[in-house]
């Protein structure tokens, strides 16, 4: 019996159907097989196009192994039952498509397992299925006490897939241990710059392909520094490496004893890396309109809290390291392309726990203009009918989420770069109130200099009020939501909302901004001092479901059936078909 042998499908014939019905499966259709914006390219750049797809779908299949060890033989298994005519495997595999494994947790915050018995994992697929807390611990004491701190390093190394070594583990890079697939992608990357119009462009695409070739992260920091450079270039490309979905590393944090005796080897604990594809065309109009915002970096850095206690990346006009660019999307594959509960606006990268930013990189802010068009108007005027009150429905508008995206993303480049691994599973969540409280916290001085009008400072506001709110209490590994929560409850102590007796939300626009400068200065603290407790004590303090936040969210749930998510990418599949 093979392994593909070994699984039953979790969910009932009946939520199947529920949640691959069009009213609970929300699809996001990504650029079309005969879209302008491509028909438009160089003959060259179509070329590309396919090796670069192909590539992103390969590191797909690496992803699925990084996050579940039995992805690859659900699937397998689920074509097989296919094959036989098994309805609810094809409804199952719909699901799996979406979610791109067979562990997610949907937009009501809960869990799903598409496979009996198989739950997700803390340490996903990068530790041993049966390794412990308590036990992944004392081995890394026991090995520490034993003089074996390069063996540490490599357990600990964002990118390794960690295994059992006897009574000890070890780390293997990720680019050893699925060494065939890395060097495919490379090859189709080496393939893609000698077709691609673009030198600059065709420069990462080689600098990426070594990467992929060789276990050393200094090629990735050359490769990560090359991209985030990139401007003007017609095609995009990345390889996304983020850590929020891990959490057995973050939990060395929690260990005071553990944690001191690594930072005496010099021994970082940052939750290993996922790896994401996404292609697309940058769309030069987006583009444009994104770049308004970069001359005012430096001055907002100047503005940030406690500014001059942190090494700023963001130093001046001239030596402003940070790219942006809206793309048009072909692909979302991997991590990049989970839609577990929601999916990505935009992306800030390289992360502050990046080598190239250490050799003088800079970042890359990347928006997905396919993900955030709103398709439904009316279901969108339905949920303001229900939350938000009447006079203030002028100042919402669904563009303004996007300017709001514009200045999250760069407040990641804001702020401390160093000492986030301390806060254990704790620093997603900081890092992106951070990020949001700065945007909102800046929105006064963009206006006095002259970014956005008066009408478009409202606009802001209210909206991003308005969409704070959430459908159901997240879990705490929600980074994301987590931060909506806490945000909802500073605010409403601050008096920048209130719930009217008619149960919808009053903004009160004048008290917004004050908050969020409030706020940003306490995470801001929170992230200088690096303290485990005091990040805990942060989050626990504000994590806090209210009264108000359910009644909201009990409107938000009968507007809004989406449970599950999922995207269509018809270019990228004719261009697997073609290669």
């Amino acid at each position: 019996m093979t392994d593909t042998d070994n699984f039953q499908l979790n969910l009932s014939s009946a939520e199947l159907q529920k949640r691959t019905h069009k009213d609970y499966l929300i699809t996001k259709n990504l650029l079309a097989a005969d879209a302008p914006e491509y028909l438009a390219l160089a003959e060259g750049d179509k070329q590309a196009l396919k090796h670069l797809v192909k590539a992103a779908y390969i590191l797909e299949r690496i992803n699925m192994q990084l996050d579940n060890p039995h992805n690859l033989a659900f699937k397998e298994y689920l074509a097989k039952e296919i094959a036989k005519g098994n309805q609810d495997a094809i409804m199952t595999k719909i699901l799996f498509d979406g979610q791109k494994g067979i562990n997610s947790i949907d937009a009501m915050s809960d869990k799903i397992n598409l496979a009996k018995g198989h739950g997700d994992l803390a340490g996903k697929g990068v530790y041993p299925e049966d390794l412990t807390k308590a036990e992944f611990h004392q081995i890394l004491s026991t090995m520490l006490q034993a003089g074996k701190d390069e063996a540490v390093k490599k357990i600990l190394s964002q990118r390794s897939v960690v295994e059992r070594n006897g009574r000890e583990l070890i780390g293997i890079d990720y680019i050893d241990k699925f060494k065939e697939d890395f060097s495919a992608i490379a090859d189709e990357l080496t393939k893609a710059a000698e077709t691609s119009t673009d030198a600059d462009f065709n420069e990462y695409l080689e600098l990426q392909a070594k990467a992929l070739r060789t276990a050393d992260a200094m090629l990735d920091a050359y490769a990560d520094k090359k991209w985030a450079s990139l401007q003007n270039t017609p095609l995009e490309f990345t390889l996304v490496r983020e850590n929020y979905d891990e959490e057995m590393t973050a939990t060395i944090a929690e260990n005071k004893e553990l944690s001191e005796l690594l930072a005496k080897r010099g021994i970082s604990a940052i939750p290993k890396d996922f790896l994401g594809g996404r292609v697309g065309i940058v769309n030069r109009k987006g583009t444009e309109a994104l770049l308004a915002i970069k001359k005012y970096l430096p001055l907002l850095a100047q503005n940030m809290p406690y500014h001059d206690e942190y090494p700023q990346t963001v130093s001046s006009e001239d030596d402003n390291k940070q790219t942006m660019v809206d793309v048009d999307l072909i692909a979302l594959t991997g991590n990049a392309g989970e839609y577990r509960g929601s999916i990505t606006l935009a992306e800030n990268l390289p992360n502050d726990d990046k080598l190239s930013l250490q050799i003088g990189g800079g970042r890359r802010n990347v928006y997905h203009r396919q993900i955030r068009f709103i398709s439904d108007k009316a279901k969108l005027q339905e949920r303001l009918d229900a939350v938000l009150t009447k006079e203030q429905h002028q100042y919402y508008l669904d563009e303004a989420d996007h300017w709001f995206t514009i200045g999250h993303e760069n407040a990641h480049s804001l702020g401390p770069a160093k000492g986030s691994e301390t806060l254990g599973k704790y620093a997603n969540i900081i890092e992106e109130n951070k990020a949001d409280m700065a945007a909102l916290a800046f929105v006064d001085l963009l206006t006095e200099l002259g970014m956005y009008t008066p009408l478009q400072r409202k606009q802001i506001i209210v909206t991003m009020i308005t969409d704070n709110f959430t459908k159901s209490k997240p879990v705490i590994s929600q980074a994301h939501r987590v931060r909506n929560v806490m945000q909802n409850k500073y605010f409403a102590e601050h008096g920048a909302y209130e719930i009217t007796p008619e149960g919808t939300i009053q903004v009160n626009i004048a008290k917004v901004v004050p908050a969020a400068k409030a706020m940003l200065a306490e995470i801001i603290r929170v992230q200088i001092d690096g303290d485990f407790t005091k990040a805990e004590k942060y989050v626990t303090d504000n994590f806090v479901w209210t009264k108000d936040m359910e009644l909201i969210a009990q409107k938000l749930q009968k507007v809004s059936k989406t449970l599950n998510g999922t995207t269509n990418s018809p270019l990228a599949q004719k261009l697997l078909c073609e290669e």
